[in-house]
């Protein structure tokens, strides 16, 4: 297996934290009661931080995630807090780490959640923080019975709860939830992230996450093909030198545009141009290069291409693929709108273009039905859809990509041999191989018309000189991201940020300098 560039941040899923975990305890002899009460100190000091004082509950499950939480019950028991653990199964259901822990365990008898429900409704309601150990990372599926009604009593706290690990009902390799799940103001997860915590629907059940060592030894097996994008990825990004020249600072053509629609392409062409392309042309319908060019930017080149109605046909190709002597990359569908022949102009393009190849919107629209088509592409390629576009291209509801993103990313870069981008607060960058960047995402900002045409641009800016296309990719969303962010900064507030801001903004993130 690859391992992952230095610039993600690995994210391990459940097999791979067992095999961490049986690493430090059968190969470096760590006691695993010592992995857990570490666990379990951890947790309990946020949960103080979230709750200097009043009442504590600690809901427990009858695994190793239940042995956490009642490490944290009495730890905080003997620092003087009230603490009520409330379990989800019979003491005598308890085995391992996690009975000894029970046995340890000073203060008030556990309540039963089965026989307990006024009391466990009544020590809820008290309460100024709740500790959620009902499930840990090897659960999968729906919760029912017991852990499905604890979920739902922690749910309807009004305390803010503190998840170990992982928000129980959240599977934590692919951030499913097929049911009920906790929504947690923190989590604390141990020794690395989890992909669930940053992956949606789980990243909306997690809240803050914060990672803690747990005192697993340096150099633990690492098998993971997850990784959270770090600024980092700025490094693997080509500087200009002296001897640069505007061609081999990046070539990018912009194709696209039709009627009513000449802000898309002309939008992706700026953000090329900031995120450091030195020669940038859109290829757009003739009756509407004189609206392209007049609205700038002057240094902007254009050309138009034969067109029917406003709107692009076959052919254009020609005069398209004579562009491309120069390499570069391609920029294909921004602004291109949904007829026959535009499509057919989509699909032709690409199809023969040589050169790396960012496809977008109508771009996309026009291979719905057809995305094992470019798996033949000589030249590599990144797709940047939405859920709704990704449903689409896997002729699958939008509901479904959503429901699990992970797997639906990777289907369709094994099926296209592609690079996919697919947008989102976590937005997910999957290689044909099987590995995916995760965006740290918090970017509010981006919720506004044009931010995708934005990121087609800095992504082709970035193939343009010569990155491979997973880094391109990445880099692309980071940049994306954090112009985002910059962008709010300036104004002062997400509301209000404009798609032009994110563009203007580009320039100082990419050479470190923003605020």
């Amino acid at each position: 297996m690859d391992s992952l560039p230095d610039w993600l941040t690995g994210l391990l899923d459940a097999d791979a934290m067992r095999a961490v975990d049986r690493w430090a305890i059968e190969d470096r002899g760590v006691s695993s009661l010592d992995l857990m009460e570490r666990a379990g100190a951890g947790v309990a000091r946020t949960a103080e931080r979230v709750a200097p004082d009043g009442p504590v509950m600690v809901v427990c499950g009858k695994g190793n995630n239940g042995g956490d939480g009642l490490v944290v019950a009495r730890l905080l028991r003997e620092v003087g807090r009230r603490v009520t653990v409330v379990c989800i199964a019979p003491p005598g259901d308890l085995a391992g780490d996690a009975r000894t822990n029970l046995e340890r365990l000073g203060g008030e008898t556990p309540l039963q959640l089965a026989e307990d429900g006024e009391r466990v409704g009544e020590a809820l309601a008290r309460a100024a923080v709740v500790v959620d150990a009902v499930l840990g990372t090897g659960f999968q599926g729906d919760p029912r019975g017991a852990a499905g009604e604890a979920i739902e009593a922690v749910n309807a706290a009004a305390a803010p709860v503190v998840s170990v690990d992982v928000p129980s009902g959240v599977d934590a390799s692919t951030g499913v939830v097929a049911g009920a799940a906790v929504r947690a103001a923190v989590t604390v997860t141990f020794h690395a992230g989890k992909p669930g915590l940053w992956i949606h629907p789980g990243k909306a059940h997690a809240g803050e996450v914060e990672t803690i060592d747990i005192g697993i030894p340096r150099g633990a097996p690492c098998a993971t093909t997850i990784g959270l994008i770090s600024s980092s990825v700025l490094d693997a990004l080509p500087r200009r030198a002296a001897s640069s020249t505007k061609f081999s600072s990046g070539h990018v053509l912009v194709v696209g545009g039709s009627r009513g629609l000449t802000g898309a392409p002309r939008m992706t062409a700026q953000a090329a141009m900031r995120a450091g392309a030195g020669y940038v042309k859109a290829c757009v319908p003739a009756s509407l290069q004189t609206i392209l060019a007049t609205a700038g930017p002057p240094e902007l080149m254009t050309r138009g291409l034969p067109d029917d109605d406003g709107g692009l046909t076959a052919a254009g190709v020609a005069s398209v693929l004579g562009e491309t002597g120069r390499g570069g990359a391609l920029a294909l569908g921004p602004g291109l709108g949904r007829g026959d022949g535009a499509a057919a102009f989509a699909r032709e393009l690409a199809r023969e273009a040589e050169i790396p190849l960012v496809l977008d919107a109508d771009g996309l629209n026009a291979h719905v039905g057809r995305l094992d088509e470019l798996a033949a592409r000589a030249a590599s390629t990144v797709l940047t859809p939405h859920a709704g576009e990704l449903g689409q291209l896997l002729e699958v509801g939008s509901e479904e990509v959503e429901r699990e993103r992970l797997r639906h990313v990777r289907a369709a870069a094994e099926l296209a041999r592609a690079v996919v981008v697919l947008k989102g607060d976590d937005t997910l960058i999957a290689a044909p191989s099987g590995r995916v960047a995760v965006s740290p995402g918090g970017t509010p900002a981006l919720a506004t018309a044009g931010t995708g045409d934005v990121l087609t641009g800095v992504i082709a800016a970035l193939l343009a000189v010569d990155l491979d296309h997973f880094t391109a990719a990445a880099a692309g969303v980071w940049l994306h991201a954090e112009a985002g962010r910059e962008a709010a900064r300036r104004q002062g507030a997400n509301e209000g940020v404009v798609a032009s801001d994110v563009i203007v903004a580009l320039p100082a993130v990419r050479g470190g300098v923003a605020r």
